[in-house]
C-alpha cells in the first residue's frame, strides 16, 4: 500500500515507518519537523515538509494519491495541555479536521489514528477495556476523545474507515538500534530519567508519592514503541482488508510504578539519577493499565518488547548512541 505517515519523523512515527517498510509498504512522510527529526527519516522514503494547520500543504500531499494514512501529529504533554488548552485545541483538533477533510477529498479512506488512554480519565476499574467510560481528566485526553468522535462521523458520512489505537504510555527505542533520534523537550517519564542519567538534567521530579499504589507513585502500562509500531501496521492491514473501523487499547496489562522504572534505570545505567519526590500533578490518575484482549484477538497482536528491562535498556542504548557516551 501507498501510505502517508503524518508525523513520521517523530519518535513513534519513525518506528511506525520502519515497520511499514519492513512489511513491504511504500511510505511518504509528512512532518513540519517541529519535534520530529531529519535524522529519523529513511532515504528510501519520500518526505514532504508541511504543517497540518496549513490546508494547502495537506492538499498537495494528498493529491499524490495514497491508499491510507497514519496520523501521529499531535501535541501530547499532559501538563502543558492543562496550562495552554488553546494550543492543543488548534493543533490537535483543528489540525486533525484539516487532515480528515483533505483525505476524504482525495479518496484516501483508510486511517490509523494515534489515540491515548487519557480518554478514560481516572479508571473506575483496571485493567481498562475499550468499553470503559470516557471521562478525560486532562485537556490532551479531551482533544483525543473529540477526534475519535469526529472519525466516527466521517466513517458514517464519508466512508472513512479508521483504527483508533489507544496507547498506554509509549516507551523504549528500536531494539535494533537503527533509530536513536531523541525526542525534543520530552515530558514522559523514561526520557526524563535518561536525561538525568546522562547529566543533561541535574535531577528529576517524581510527581506524587502518596497515591494508593504499592509504593505511593503512579502506576502506568508502558508499551514499547516497536510493539506499537507493529500494532499500527496490523491495524492498517485489518481495516483495509475488512473495510471496517476498529477502536483498540494497546498495552500489556502489567503496571510499572514510577519508582520501579527509576530503580530499574539506576540498575541498568549504573547512574545515581537524583530524583525529588514532589506533589501530585493535576490530571494524573493513580493507576492506568490496559486490557488488550481485543487487539490480541482482532489483530493477532501482543507486546514482545515491553518488559521493564527492555524498555530501559533500549532507551539507554539510544541515549548513549545519540550523546556518544
Amino acid at each position: 500500500m501507498k501510505v502517508l505517515v503524518i508525523g513520521g519523523a517523530g519518535y513513534i512515527g519513525s518506528h511506525v515507518v520502519k515497520e511499514l517498510m519492513a512489511c513491504g509498504h511504500k511510505v511518504t512522510v509528512f512532518d513540519n519537523l517541529s519535534s520530529g527529526l531529519k535524522q529519523n527519516l529513511f532515504k528510501e522514503n519520500d518526505f514532504i515538509k508541511g504543517d497540518i494547520l496549513n490546508v494547502k500543504n495537506l492538499e498537495k500531499a494528498f493529491e499524490r494519491g495514497f491508499d491510507a494514512f497514519i496520523h501521529l501529529a499531535a501535541f501530547k504533554a499532559v501538563g502543558e495541555s492543562m496550562i495552554y488548552p488553546e494550543k492543543y485545541s488548534v493543533n490537535n483538533i483543528n489540525g486533525t479536521l484539516n487532515i480528515l477533510n483533505a483525505a476524504v477529498k482525495h479518496n484516501c479512506n483508510y486511517m490509523v489514528f494515534s489515540s491515548t488512554a487519557a480518554v478514560f480519565g481516572e479508571p473506575q476499574y483496571v485493567p481498562v477495556d475499550e468499553e470503559h467510560p470516557k471521562n478525560p481528566e486532562n485537556y490532551y485526553g479531551f482533544t483525543k476523545l473529540k477526534i475519535e468522535e469526529f472519525m466516527k462521523w466521517y466513517d458514517q458520512l464519508k466512508g472513512l474507515k479508521f483504527a483508533a489505537l489507544r496507547y498506554f504510555n509509549a516507551a523504549g527505542y528500536d531494539p535494533e538500534g537503527v533509530l536513536y533520534g531523541l525526542e525534543q523537550n520530552p515530558a514522559n517519564l523514561l526520557p526524563v530519567i535518561m536525561e538525568t542519567a546522562c547529566g543533561k538534567r541535574e535531577k528529576m521530579s517524581v510527581f506524587g508519592s502518596d497515591y494508593p499504589t504499592r509504593d505511593g507513585t503512579c502506576i502506568r502500562d508502558y508499551i514499547h514503541v516497536s510493539d506499537l509500531a507493529s500494532a499500527h501496521v496490523k491495524a492498517l492491514e485489518y481495516i483495509s482488508s475488512k473495510n471496517e473501523s476498529i477502536t483498540l487499547n494497546l498495552g500489556t496489562g502489567n503496571g510499572i510504578t514510577v519508582t520501579e522504572m527509576l530503580e530499574a534505570a539506576r540498575r541498568i545505567t549504573g547512574k545515581e539519577i537524583k530524583a525529588d519526590y514532589v506533589g501530585r500533578r493535576p490530571g494524573d490518575p493513580a493507576q492506568l493499565t490496559a486490557k488488550s484482549d481485543l487487539a490480541q484477538k482482532v489483530l493477532n497482536w501482543s507486546a514482545k518488547f515491553s518488559d521493564v528491562d527492555t524498555l530501559v535498556s533500549s532507551t539507554w542504548n539510544a541515549y548513549r548512541k545519540f550523546f556518544k557516551l
